[in-house]
């Protein structure tokens, strides 16, 4: 594995308004190229301000690709014409089909990786999507410069290549790519080869010390919530990072079962209060992170295609380590008494939507 360079240039990003405007700037200030991919691309404010900053350069003749999820960027059908119009390639996931039979798994395919790419040189590589509705919730994001955007634009492409403009997308596996000391792993859909589980239960299973997590959404497999006790039963302080009141309320609900159990047998929540905690992160004795676009539940690992970086930098470390006490400093401590007396008919529907966990 060739080392680190010198030359990254790490910027986080946990605040999506000073997010944009960086992204927005160096895209007005890019020379060859500009590869967008996102989940939402929303048709307010933010998605008409990326618009009109992608429209200039395509005028000004730089090649412009943008790779967007169908149900995700649900926008009016002439929302990118001017762009298509002024030689930008657009392209989307699969739209939703009926389907005779698996039509929840079918549907639950989608395209949930996030990148911008600009001239080869500047890579954004994170959580956050292209909205306005996001603007106020906590996100991570890594700005980087140097050759590791040549290794993620080959990822971008071979996404490109493979999703065909509205067809449903073939099964395939995408091997793990390796630059500048970094391993980015891309999921497919998949029940057997969850390659971002695999990594994240192999860097808690090695984790010496502590271990923090921080996700939206905490719907993991049986397998994964095993390996956090096991970390916590051999010593390890194990903190998981959600937020206190997500945009899923659903999820919210299905979450609260495995609270207390999992609290018991010692893992620590801590729950963000200001807004929706959106950031994907996992950092493993301030040595090893992953980060990215992929949730830690079961939709994220079997259903969606995803997207996370992997490695060790010393300075990003330090970066994600600030963003970790950031949010443990908005955060509050979970309950357990107060856990114990929630109400019957909550712990029904609990029950009552179990059975269906991984469709959320």
């Amino acid at each position: 594995m060739r080392p680190y360079s010198n030359t990254l240039a790490p910027r986080l990003y946990d605040d999506n308004l000073l997010l944009f405007t960086a992204m927005i700037d160096d895209i007005l200030n890019a020379k060859h190229s500009i590869y967008l991919e996102t989940y939402r691309f929303a048709e307010d404010a933010i998605g008409k301000r990326f618009r009109e900053a992608l429209l200039r350069k395509c005028k000004e003749g730089l090649t412009v690709r943008l790779l967007l999820d169908a149900y995700g960027t649900n926008v009016y059908e002439g929302f990118f014409n001017e762009l298509i119009e002024a030689g930008a390639q657009v392209r989307y996931f699969k739209k939703l089909k009926f389907f005779i039979s698996n039509i929840f798994d079918k549907n639950h395919t989608r395209n949930h990786q996030k990148l911008l790419l600009i001239d080869g040189k500047i890579s954004y590589v994170g959580s956050s999507n292209l909205s306005a509705y996001s603007l106020s919730w906590r996100e991570l994001n890594l700005r980087l410069e140097g050759d590791l955007c040549l290794c993620l634009t080959k990822a971008f492409n071979q996404s490109f290549q493979l999703y065909k403009l509205y067809d449903s997308v073939p099964f395939e596996r995408i091997e793990n790519l390796h630059s500048e000391g970094f391993t980015i792993i891309q999921d497919t859909p998949s029940v057997y080869f969850q390659k971002i589980r695999s990594q994240a239960m192999n860097m808690i299973g090695h984790a010496k010390h502590e271990i923090r997590l921080e996700t939206p959404y905490f719907l993991p497999s049986s397998k994964f919530r095993k390996a956090l006790i096991m970390a916590a039963q051999r010593g390890v302080k194990v903190i998981v990072y959600i937020p206190f009141n997500s945009d899923m309320r659903t999820i919210d609900l299905l979450r609260n079962k495995y609270l207390g159990p999992l609290y018991k047998a010692g893992i620590e929540w801590r729950f963000y209060k200001p807004d929706n905690l959106h950031a994907k992160c996992l950092l493993c004795d301030n040595k090893y992170f992953m980060i990215g676009s992929s949730n830690f539940d079961y939709r994220s690992f079997r259903y969606q295609y995803e997207i996370m970086l992997c490695g060790e930098h010393k300075e990003i470390i330090t970066l994600l380590d600030a963003h970790l006490q950031g949010t443990e400093a908005q955060s509050v401590q979970f309950n357990y008494e107060k856990w114990q007396d929630i109400p019957g008919i909550y712990r029904f529907i609990e029950y009552l939507l179990s059975p269906f966990k991984r469709f959320f």
